[in-house]
């Protein structure tokens, strides 16, 4: 099953990008020339997306104007301007416009190049709806440009997850997944993080996750930019 439908988390603050995100928000900040938010929503066009629900909160009608004359995927806007809803707040607010089916989830300040197969495609591939609820996109301490804090999920056998509380033997969150609308059954409105889904879905034995091929970025400051660049001429040049 590949999702036709995805949510493109963009509405943070992005502080620690100041000065920078004082007059533009994070997924606007171009790396090699291509704006944070593109290199996502470019990934899920590949993928065969057809509409991608985009939360804005900060400086939000740069990021409508940005996306007014984007074709594929197909763009709508979740409006937080009134209230910072978290990872999954935002997505709770935005269900009545993703539908009833799985869908992406991506954040709009990270991405990747892949190597071989296409990760989003390698999700929908290792989906199973009877086995998961939640199902990420990881990779490695070594394949990651910009990841300044430890490890999130160790991975069993099988690809079930559990908490890795910074064990280098686990992976990292590559801010990609395939999620069931039905972990949010019941879900309250207001603020809130995904890691409350996660958390359940782990108790539930019904988190996964597979590993990404390829470089993933990660761009926390400004000074994290030119590193961001040369990994990325570093990916495409191995890629050709």
């Amino acid at each position: 099953m590949k999702p036709k439908t995805a949510m493109v988390l963009a509405a943070g603050l992005g502080k620690r990008m100041r000065p920078i995100t004082d007059t533009m928000p994070k997924p606007l900040v171009k790396i090699a020339g291509k704006t944070l938010l593109d290199w996502g929503l470019d990934s899920l066009e590949a993928a065969g997306v057809s509409k991608a629900v985009v939360n804005v909160h900060h400086l939000p009608e740069q990021i409508i104007a940005h996306v007014a004359g984007r074709r594929a995927p197909r763009i709508v806007i979740s409006d937080e301007r009134e209230a910072l809803l978290e990872s999954a707040g935002g997505i709770v607010k935005a269900l009545p416009l993703l539908g009833g089916e799985p869908f992406y989830i991506i954040n709009a300040d990270t991405f990747w190049i892949d190597s071989g197969e296409p990760s989003l495609e390698r999700l929908a591939l290792a989906w199973d709806a009877a086995r998961m609820d939640i199902l990420l996109m990881l990779t490695d301490l070594d394949s990651a440009t910009g990841h300044c804090v430890g490890t999130d999920f160790l991975v069993a056998p099988d690809g079930a997850l559990r908490r890795s509380k910074g064990d280098p033997a686990g992976l990292i969150y590559a801010g990609a997944a395939i999620i069931h609308p039905r972990v949010f059954k019941d879900a309250p409105a207001g603020s809130h993080s995904l890691n409350v889904y996660f958390d359940k879905a782990i108790a539930a034995g019904r988190l996964f996750g597979i590993a990404m091929r390829g470089r993933w970025i990660t761009v926390g400051t400004p000074d994290a930019i030119p590193a961001a660049e040369a990994a990325v001429a570093g990916a495409l040049a191995k890629a050709i």
